[in-house]
């Protein structure tokens, strides 16, 4: 199973993230798991690629060619395959289509849009792949509070608490990527 972690690329992150990270892409490789990622070298991006390099998981980076002709970031150097696109766009994209399940460790606003971008169109049954947030000392637990509230005020339909797994234990997020797909129906989970 290709597992997709999206996550902070920024290299100035707390060593405690970076620890469990790599501690969660070990063990996620040990199970027989490969990454698909965005391709950085450095934050919780590098650290999930060395976890699953340490854990003999294969290694997908994808990245778009403006990071490296910019120097945007530091590309992570030893992924098994590295696919550079044309856009952003074109690189959620093939993470997606990649993936059978999603991983979202702490990051900014990359992987707030990636998270919500799967949860979207899961809730809009175009897939029904899992999705795991793994919160590392309560990083989302104010994103936890605001989807509750949206919930509470009508915002986002209740049935959508189940398209995803908030969790800081790593047993909970191999239950849920390696757990059955969801059936899902769009009219439960859509208002509108």
């Amino acid at each position: 199973m290709n597992i997709c972690v999206f996550g902070a690329a920024s290299p100035t992150i707390d060593p405690k993230y970076i620890k469990m990270t790599e501690e969660l892409g070990e063990t996620l490789a040990k199970r027989g798991h490969g990454l698909v990622f965005g391709g950085g070298g450095n934050g919780l991006m590098g650290a999930a690629a060395r976890g699953f390099q340490r854990g003999n998981g294969r290694i997908v980076g994808v990245i778009p060619k403006f990071f490296n002709d910019e120097e945007i970031e530091a590309i992570c150097d030893f992924c098994d395959e590295l696919i550079y696109t044309d856009t952003m766009r074109e690189r959620k994209q093939t993470m997606e289509d990649r993936a059978d399940a999603f991983v979202v460790v702490p990051g900014g606003i990359g992987t707030y849009e990636e998270f919500f971008e799967v949860l979207t169109l899961k809730q809009l049954c175009r897939h029904s792949k899992p999705i795991a947030v793994y919160n590392i000392n309560g990083y989302y637990d104010s994103l936890h509070r605001t989807m509750l509230e949206a919930m509470e005020k009508n915002f986002i339909s209740e049935n959508c608490s189940v398209l995803y797994n908030l969790t800081d234990d790593v047993e909970e997020i191999i239950k849920t990527v390696e757990g059955p797909a969801a059936s899902l129906d769009v009219k439960k989970l859509k208002r509108g």
